[in-house]
C-alpha cells in the first residue's frame, strides 16, 4: 500500500514544537482556547500510524469525552484509508490495527487489566487522584508507554504538584504557554473577554493563574486565607500534646481520617489518610505500627475517635454494631459518635472554626486540595445551587466536618472561659 502522508500544516507553532519534542511524559500547561485537545489526539493517531497498540484519550466523563474529542478524531481518522470507527465505543481503528478509543474517568476501576501504550489525560484535575499511579502507571511502565497531560489551571491541586515536579525532571516535555506567548488572540479579543469575566477567570483562563477561586467552592477563601496568615506550614505537630482522628465511613468508597490536635484556642491538622476497600483491622494496624504507608507509619498518641451516627447500625451477620466492632479492634473508652446536624449546618461549622486552624503543608496537601475543590452542585439551565456534589472530594470533607462539630461541642466550651477572661496585660 501507499505511504500515508498526514497533513499538518494547520497546527499552530507552539503544536509543532510539542510533535517535534515530546518525550516518554508530557505536561501541557495552555490557556484556554488554543487547541490543546486537537493537538493530542493528531498526535495519537500520528503515533497509532507508526506502531501498532492501543492508544487512550481519557475525560473526566463519558459527555466530555464525546463532545470535546470524539467528533474531530473521526474527522481526521477517517482521512486515513481502512478506518473503522465504532461511535458507540468511541472508538477508532487504523487499518495497521491500532486503536484509539475514548474512556472517562467516572469509574476508574473499569480501566484495569486492560493494555496500552499511549495515554492522554485531558482535564487531568477533575479525574480521581488514584487513576495514574494505581491504574495506568503500570501499564504505561510494563510496555514502555507514554504520557500525556492537559490542563488549564484551576487552583493548586494535583496538576500543580505535577507540574512542579515535571519542571525539575529532564523526562518529561514541559510547555507552560499563557496568551501572551502563543499570541493566539488580539488585543480586542482579549479586552472583550476582560469585560465579559471577573479579573479571577480572565487571568485563570489566559494567564494561567493557579490561585484562582474555584467556582461555587464552599472553602476556597477560607483555605486562601489561611495560606495568606501562613497557618499552612512544616511542622506542626506536637509529641507533647494527644491526637484526635475523625473518620469518614465507606466500604467501596474512600475511607478518610483526620489527624487532629488541640491547645487552647488553636486547632491543628497535623495530618490526613484516604483508602479504598479495607475495613478496620487495616486502619487499626496502621495506627499501632504494625504495617508502614507511603514509608511514614502514624505513631501517634491516640486520645479519641469519633464516628459518623452511622456506625452505630448493626450487621445482621453478628448482631453487633460496626461501633461495638471499632471498640474491640481500638480502645473501648476512646470511640465516640459525633452528633447529625443538617448539611449547611455542618459546613457552616467548618466555616466558623476555620480561623483557628493549622494545617501541617506536607502532610496535609491533598486533604487541602480535597477540600478546595468541595463545592456546590448547580443547575446552569434553572440558576439553582443544589445540594453539594458526591465526588471524590466529600470523603475528606466528612471527615472534616466530623472534627468541627466534635470541636464546636467538645473543646471550644471548655477554653471559652480562658479566652473571656485572661488578662494579657498580666503576661506582658
Amino acid at each position: 500500500m501507499k505511504n500515508i502522508v498526514l497533513d499538518l500544516k494547520f497546527l499552530r507553532a507552539w503544536q509543532k514544537l510539542f510533535f517535534n519534542n515530546a518525550k516518554r511524559f508530557n505536561v501541557l500547561v495552555i490557556h484556554r482556547r488554543a487547541w490543546k485537545t486537537i493537538v493530542v489526539v493528531v498526535f495519537l493517531i500520528f503515533k497509532a500510524i507508526t506502531s501498532k497498540w492501543m492508544y487512550w484519550y481519557i475525560a473526566p466523563t463519558y459527555k466530555q469525552a464525546k463532545l470535546i474529542a470524539f467528533d474531530f478524531l473521526m474527522k481526521f481518522a477517517l482521512k486515513i484509508p481502512w478506518t473503522e470507527i465504532n461511535k458507540s465505543e468511541l472508538k477508532v481503528t487504523l487499518f495497521n490495527g491500532s486503536s484509539i478509543i475514548l474512556f472517562w474517568a467516572d469509574t476508574p476501576d473499569s480501566l484495569r487489566w486492560l493494555d496500552l501504550r499511549w495515554v492522554v489525560f485531558d482535564e487531568y484535575a477533575q479525574q480521581p487522584t488514584n487513576i495514574y499511579w494505581e491504574i495506568i502507571f503500570p501499564m504505561i511502565n510494563a510496555n514502555w508507554g507514554w504520557v500525556v497531560w492537559i490542563w488549564t489551571p484551576k487552583w493548586k491541586n494535583i496538576f500543580y504538584r505535577l507540574y512542579n515536579k515535571a519542571i525539575k525532571d529532564e523526562k518529561f516535555y514541559v510547555d507552560y504557554l499563557t496568551v501572551d506567548d502563543t499570541k493566539l488572540l488580539n488585543d480586542e479579543q482579549l479586552e472583550l473577554a476582560r469585560g465579559e469575566m471577573s479579573e479571577e477567570e480572565f487571568n485563570q483562563e489566559y494567564y494561567l493563574s493557579w490561585t484562582a477561586s474555584i467556582k461555587w467552592s464552599y472553602y476556597w477563601k477560607q483555605i486562601e486565607e489561611a495560606r495568606r496568615e501562613q497557618r499552612i506550614r512544616k511542622w506542626i505537630f506536637d509529641s507533647l500534646l494527644p491526637v484526635y482522628t475523625f473518620w469518614d465511613l465507606w466500604m467501596s468508597d474512600a475511607m478518610a481520617i483526620v489527624f487532629c490536635q488541640f491547645v487552647w484556642n488553636e486547632i491543628r491538622v497535623i495530618d490526613y489518610y484516604e483508602n479504598s476497600w479495607h475495613w478496620f483491622e487495616l486502619y487499626r494496624d496502621l495506627m499501632i505500627w504494625k504495617i508502614q504507608f507511603y514509608e511514614r507509619m502514624k505513631k501517634y498518641n491516640y486520645w479519641g475517635h469519633y464516628f459518623p451516627h452511622d456506625i452505630a447500625v448493626r450487621e445482621l451477620s453478628t448482631w453487633l454494631s460496626r461501633m461495638e466492632t471499632v471498640q474491640d479492634l481500638f480502645w473501648v473508652d476512646k470511640c465516640d459518635i459525633v452528633e447529625k446536624l443538617s448539611v449547611m449546618d455542618w459546613i457552616n461549622a467548618g466555616r466558623r472554626i476555620f480561623e483557628k486552624i493549622y494545617f501541617d503543608e506536607d502532610n496535609c496537601e491533598i486533604f487541602l486540595d480535597k477540600l478546595a475543590s468541595y463545592k456546590a452542585k448547580v443547575d446552569d439551565k434553572n440558576w439553582t445551587v443544589w445540594k453539594p456534589e458526591h465526588d471524590e472530594n466529600s470523603h475528606c470533607w466528612d471527615a472534616f466536618r466530623y472534627m468541627a462539630v466534635w470541636y464546636t461541642k467538645a473543646i471550644a466550651p471548655e477554653y471559652s472561659w480562658w479566652i473571656d477572661d485572661v488578662n494579657y496585660d498580666d503576661y506582658i
